[in-house]
């Protein structure tokens, strides 16, 4: 850290790239793209209260298994 003037994280990272034979990859990744779908869900449905219902469900499920 001396030497180079680095901060401990770049230095640590950089020995563990070298360690684990990853010098020669790119240290960037590539850009991470989401790519939206149409889930079709007709108008009308609150999507939200889906998911209430879902937890819901799971609930007295998990209340019927231990038997509360």
């Amino acid at each position: 850290m001396k030497r180079s003037g680095e901060g401990m994280k770049a230095v640590v990272n950089r020995a563990l790239r070298v360690g684990l034979g990853m010098t020669d990859k790119p240290t960037e990744p590539e850009p991470f793209r989401v790519e939206p779908h149409h889930f079709g869900v007709r108008p009308g449905f609150d999507l939200d209260r889906m998911n209430q219902l879902a937890d819901e469900l799971e609930a007295e499920e998990t209340a019927r298994k231990l038997g509360l």
